[in-house]
């Protein structure tokens, strides 16, 4: 199901100029929210951070457009992912964006796949590494490649995410969401300037651990600090909370540990608050 020129399509075939800079140079940033009983989860947070990712790019869009963008595919499905991609538009050949922009904006809605919250994950550790001295590793432009590479390769190894460190050697993200990692009541999640992306999640869960008795923290992690972990858990808009129950070779009881259950409940009774339905599980 398509969004495009102010109305929903079925399918996702329309016309597109074979000029723009998304198309051949990844020029564009791209969201992905989690929409239940017709009301995007975190409508807010998601359209601030597409605004300030073009803007880091260097151009503006409708916000306005892209928030009935998402709500109309809302509308039409009860459970869905919504994709909403932004870019700078057509413009001369070469690399330097044109003097003015002229953004192309279109959404995109698949059903909520059944399980996927809340499901178990098993991550491979990936020979790529994360560039954290870019300016795309903190925003989700539309290159994703890294990302596509690493997710065949962990897949061919029996896993369901690839890991990445970064340059420095430090554990940075998973190819689609953010990493915790949990020592007691303390919960320890990459900084941004490690390459990391500002999820929508990791900021609801680094928000809701003091009231549950859980300590946050955003600092620098090793693969050896990642190894003494009680339990490892994987967030992003769909994931939501996902405990790991292996990395690499190594099996963490993720999914038992009472941290990762209070964060799930919490979550869950949040987001079903907001929508006005229960998050199926």
């Amino acid at each position: 199901m398509l969004w495009r020129d102010g109305r929903v399509h079925e399918g996702t075939v329309a016309p597109f100029d074979l000029a723009d800079r998304g198309l051949l140079l990844g020029d564009g940033v791209f969201d992905t929210a989690m929409a239940l009983g017709g009301t995007v989860v975190a409508e807010g947070a998601h359209l601030a951070r597409l605004a300030a990712s073009a803007a880091a790019l260097g151009f503006a869009f409708d916000e306005a457009e892209a928030r009935a963008a998402m709500r109309a595919l809302a509308a039409a499905l009860p459970r869905a992912a919504i994709r909403t991609t932004v870019t700078r538009g057509s413009g001369p050949r070469g690399l330097r964006p044109p003097a003015e922009a002229r953004p192309i904006l279109w959404a995109s809605a698949a059903p909520l796949r059944p399980g996927a919250a809340f499901a178990e994950i098993s991550l491979g550790w990936s020979a790529i590494r994360r560039n954290e001295t870019t300016p795309a590793s903190r925003h989700k432009t539309l290159g994703y490649l890294d990302a596509v590479l690493a997710a065949e390769a962990a897949g061919s190894q029996g896993h369901d995410e690839a890991l990445f460190l970064n340059m420095r050697g430090r554990v940075a993200c998973a190819g689609t969401g953010n990493l915790f990692a949990v020592f007691g009541r303390m919960i320890v999640t990459p900084p941004l300037e490690d390459g990391v992306l500002a999820g929508i999640v990791r900021a609801r869960v680094l928000a809701l651990a003091p009231g549950l008795g859980l300590v946050p923290a955003e600092r620098p992690m090793t693969p050896e600090d990642l190894a003494g972990a009680e339990a490892v858990f994987l967030t992003n808009s769909l994931r939501l909370v996902a405990p790991v129950r292996r990395i690499g070779e190594r099996d963490y009881p993720s999914a038992g540990h009472p941290a990762v259950r209070d964060l799930r409940a919490a979550l869950s009774q949040e987001i079903a608050e907001a929508c006005g339905v229960p998050l199926e599980r």
